[in-house]
């Protein structure tokens, strides 16, 4: 079956689902995208790796990284490989220099660990068929309209009860700081290893670049 390259185009709160968040990931070579619902520590693993954040401790998916590195293990690739009433099926292919072995995992941890060995990420061509959604105009109209068209999710999201989406994305408690405090405000939050707050800090920092 055709594969599809695919990379990390957005990552943002979700309104429709209390405490989950929306990757969305773009074929490399098209203008499709293919909307995932993820928990909230998953998000979180995702976005302090792509923002080059550096927490106190290690993370899980961290730790996960050091294993692998440990023992000469490397991920080769990471393929979305099937779609089944509306949950994404993910698996990491990784190779110790002897051997390939497939391993099945969520979407979401196979990306969080596909951004930490910088290894490509796949879907099936009749993944992105089904359900990518081809964007038209700009890319930011299309992540602030997400919600109203996305319809899969992924196993990591916690069980909650879906909302009505709301008409206007709620306020960051940060945006009224300056450049310089929202700094400050991302390395304490670091430091206390409050993730969920830092991911919010990141937010309006990309926000204003």
């Amino acid at each position: 079956m055709k594969k599809i390259r695919l990379d990390i185009v957005g990552l943002s709160y979700s309104q429709t689902q209390s405490g989950a968040y929306a990757l969305v990931l773009g074929e490399v070579e098209g203008n499709r995208r293919l909307p995932i619902i993820i928990g909230s520590h998953e998000a979180q693993a995702i976005a302090i790796r792509i923002e080059k954040m550096i927490p106190s401790r290690p993370l899980t998916h961290d730790l996960f990284q050091s294993f692998a590195d440990s023992f000469g293990i490397k991920l080769i690739e990471v393929l979305i490989y099937n779609l089944i009433e509306g949950i994404f099926y993910a698996k990491i292919i990784c190779s110790d220099g002897n051997k390939i072995v497939e391993i099945d995992a969520r979407t979401s941890d196979a990306v969080a660990l596909a951004v930490r060995f910088e290894a490509p990420i796949y879907a099936y061509e009749f993944i992105m068929s089904s359900a990518g959604i081809i964007i038209e105009g700009h890319e930011f109209a299309f992540l602030e309209n997400l919600d109203k068209s996305n319809k899969v999710q992924d196993p990591s999201v916690v069980e909650v009860e879906e909302k009505t989406p709301s008409k206007s994305s709620p306020k960051n408690p940060f945006s009224s700081l300056t450049d310089e405090q929202l700094e400050q405000a991302l390395n304490q939050a670091l430091t206390e290893e409050n993730y969920e707050q830092a991911a919010l800090i990141r937010d309006e920092i990309s926000k204003r670049k």
